[in-house]
């Protein structure tokens, strides 16, 4: 293995460099993935415009989250994996000690471990992640797809917060990423979906994901009458899911849920941000507000099984492959809002377009 990669290293807000840092070794319990494919999402756009993230790291430090890749090496105490072995590997793992973790609620652990550095040759997995969200990729399932697990198990975490099921009406607000995937998820589970757009492009892109109607907030006087209108005698969605992460669409969200309907705040607002709601509506028509975070381990295999199992359709969610030293500029097209849903980038040789 050699003694140096080149490693994305964030410094600050837009400060992104390329470095040659040593590679990792194995301590015990550990494994070293060489990275086949990291893959861009809307944490890491975030992140790299304002420079830090309140939980998951503060530069200087290694970036990116969102990995597939080879095992290297493993350390003293490895038993279930080893050298060659295809991996995705999780960005987190619980304790499985604190209150959290005995209540279930895996995701809301004090003791939360976060591992970043996708976005460089190797990466040390932590001993705690390698036990609990580490997992092996089938020949048959291609890696850069195997990387999506991450955001596709918060995902489906998101949509376990609502208890939604098939023949469910179900708004989902944004089409970035993430917001895609609760469309198209969404709409393989049987439910009728609504998404509300803001760019042209997103429009047929929402309908190419499942989405049966498309609402477009610039071409319309009143976005929640026009979303309820849609529903039966226009009484609101069953399910919301919000997927910006701004005010005015949380506020949208609970205007558009019918009477004992659910709405998921996904998308997380800067700290400090305040709504208004009003009180009577969510008394009186019995509403339920969730927001939900992450994801736990046993969500992350149900996710990697939509994967392995063809379910998911993860190339459509590929539009873009790029080498690591390109990942600046990558980074730089997606915050002028392209076409792009997610980048592969890929620290060794990029393959060909499939």
């Amino acid at each position: 293995m050699a003694v140096e990669m080149n490693a994305a290293v964030l410094h600050g807000k837009e400060d992104l460099r390329i470095e040659r840092l040593p590679v990792p070794r194995a301590e015990a319990g550990e494994i070293i993935v060489r990275v086949y494919a990291a893959l861009t999402c809307g944490t890491d756009l975030k992140v790299y415009r304002r420079g830090y993230h309140a939980k998951m790291l503060q530069p200087p430090i290694s970036f990116g989250h969102e990995l597939s890749g080879i095992v290297s090496e493993v350390g003293v105490g490895v038993t279930n994996f080893q050298p060659g072995d295809r991996v995705v590997t999780l960005n987190s793992a619980p304790c499985d000690a604190c209150y959290f973790c005995q209540q279930e609620q895996e995701n809301l652990c004090d003791d939360l471990l976060f591992n970043n550095g996708a976005y460089s040759e190797y990466v040390r997995i932590p001993a705690r992640i390698v036990a609990k969200n580490t997992l092996r990729v089938p020949e048959h399932v291609m890696l850069e797809h195997a990387a999506m697990t991450e955001p596709l198990a918060c995902v489906i975490h998101g949509m376990d917060e609502t208890a939604a099921k098939a023949g469910d009406r179900i708004v989902v607000i944004g089409a970035g990423p993430i917001g895609l995937m609760f469309i198209h998820l969404a709409s393989l589970m049987n439910m009728e979906v609504i998404a509300v757009v803001k760019r042209d492009e997103q429009v047929e892109l929402a309908r190419s994901f499942g989405a049966k109607h498309v609402v477009q907030t610039t071409t319309v006087q009143d976005v929640v009458a026009t979303v309820r209108a849609l529903t039966p005698n226009g009484r609101g969605a069953d399910v919301v899911i919000e997927a910006v992460a701004l005010p005015e669409t949380w506020q949208w969200a609970v205007e558009m849920v019918r009477k004992g309907g659910v709405v998921n705040f996904f998308g997380g607002c800067q700290k400090g941000t305040k709504v208004k709601f009003d009180t009577n509506r969510l008394h009186y028509n019995n509403l339920t507000l969730r927001s939900s975070f992450h994801h736990c381990p046993s969500v992350c295999r149900r996710a990697f099984d939509w994967i392995a199992s063809g379910r998911f359709d993860c190339e459509k969610f590929l539009t873009g492959r790029a080498p690591l030293e390109q990942l600046v500029p990558v980074l730089q097209r997606l915050m002028d809002r392209t076409k792009d849903i997610k980048i592969a980038i890929f620290p060794g040789e990029v393959p060909h377009e499939r």
